[in-house]
């Protein structure tokens, strides 16, 4: 008790040096750590196929082996996953570009018809002309180029940022591949280690945890999977009823983004947005309205059932399990603590029904051993 609070003391007094020691630590093992969560989450459709293989070679003669079935699962579903993003960035990609490149030469074509769109509803853009009229350009040149030493310097810090975000990437990829194709000797190593240090009645519990967080993980990524799809399917048909552009473009970007629970569905409302309002400004406020709308009854009504009864939560304990979630650690929270409630309360249903179950039978003895009521004559 005196040594940590000597080590307490000296902590507290020394928390700048504490921090950056902690700061560099989680460094070093960032890493592995989401290493480790991308062999989660890639394990979910590999077990999938892994089973289907098993499945088809049963009532062969000749079967491969565990770990080949394994090592060909990985790299199958790496391989579709790759292809998919491609496919996505190759229908989205060139879109976006052409979008991109055409903003400043729209900007002036159309400007004269946003004038007078602005005009006919009575917006006031007098001001911003002023603006513009009165804004010295070579100054404001003058002012870039004398912030070039910034500019230079935020340029190379993110460049290195960058760079260290790839490497960081790589090694993440490399040991997720390397668990996945070791994940049966690493469970058995586990298991004895949990054997030879914990209690039967512990390694059970432990056990029971691990396999309700990996069935619960499984199933919240299929009912994402699901919703994304109805999503997608969903903007698309809307777009395509009121004519809006890039509803094809759309309908993929509202999928993909559907595996950020509840943002990333904004997060393709705004490039939706933006896009139409460069090519079709007339139709932006027709697009608002048509894409909140969708969103709106696939965040209240669709993706609370879908999603939550794919995990075993209600639609409440779901929007609530993605409120605290986003607020304590944002995307990655949202997406994590939806299947992380899940485990929460089926652990303490689990616990309730059992606890409730003890009781009955204990009531049930003391009422068998109590005596019988005598006769009144």
């Amino acid at each position: 008790l005196i040594a940590f609070g000597v080590v307490l003391f000296v902590g507290l007094m020394n928390l700048s040096d504490v921090i950056s020691f902690l700061r560099a630590v989680v460094m070093l093992i960032l890493p592995v750590f989401i290493g480790l969560m991308l062999a989660f989450v890639l394990n979910v459709p590999i077990s999938g196929l892994e089973k289907i293989i098993n499945n088809f070679f049963r009532t062969k003669k000749r079967k491969p082996k565990e770990s080949t079935v394994t090592k060909f699962s990985t790299i199958a579903v790496i391989i579709i996953i790759v292809a998919v993003i491609a496919l996505v960035g190759t229908i989205a990609g060139p879109e976006i570009v052409r979008s991109v490149k055409n903003v400043f030469s729209l900007l002036q074509q159309k400007w004269p018809e946003w004038v007078e769109f602005l005009n006919e509803h009575n917006i006031d853009i007098s001001g911003f002309e002023a603006w513009l009229k009165t804004t010295d350009i070579p100054s404001l040149i003058n002012g870039v180029i004398s912030g070039s030493g910034t500019i230079l310097s935020t340029v190379i810090g993110a460049a290195t940022t960058t760079i260290s975000g790839v490497v960081t990437a790589t090694f993440a990829v490399v040991i997720a591949v390397y668990v996945l194709f070791s994940k049966k000797t690493l469970s058995i190593q586990f298991k004895k280690l949990m054997d030879a240090y914990c209690r039967p009645k512990h390694v059970e519990k432990v056990m029971h945890i691990a396999s309700l967080g990996r069935e619960t993980y499984a199933k919240f990524l299929s009912g994402q999977c699901v919703e994304a799809i109805i999503l997608g399917a969903l903007i698309f048909i809307a777009l395509t009823i009121f004519n809006l552009p890039y509803a094809a473009l759309m309908s993929v970007l509202a999928a993909v983004f559907a595996f950020i629970p509840y943002i990333g569905a904004f997060a393709s409302f705004a490039i939706g947005t933006f896009l139409t309002l460069i090519v079709n400004p007339s139709k932006t406020i027709v697009f608002i309205v048509v894409y909140l709308v969708v969103q709106f009854v696939e965040t209240q009504f669709i993706y609370p059932h879908v999603v939550g009864n794919s995990v075993g939560l209600s639609a409440l304990w779901t929007l609530v399990a993605a409120l605290v979630g986003g607020n304590l650690l944002g995307l990655v929270g949202i997406i994590f603590f939806i299947p992380l409630t899940a485990v929460i309360y089926t652990l303490l249903k689990e616990a309730t029904d059992e606890r409730i179950k003890s009781k009955k039978s204990l009531t049930m003895q003391v009422d068998d051993s109590s005596p019988d009521d005598p006769d009144v004559s």
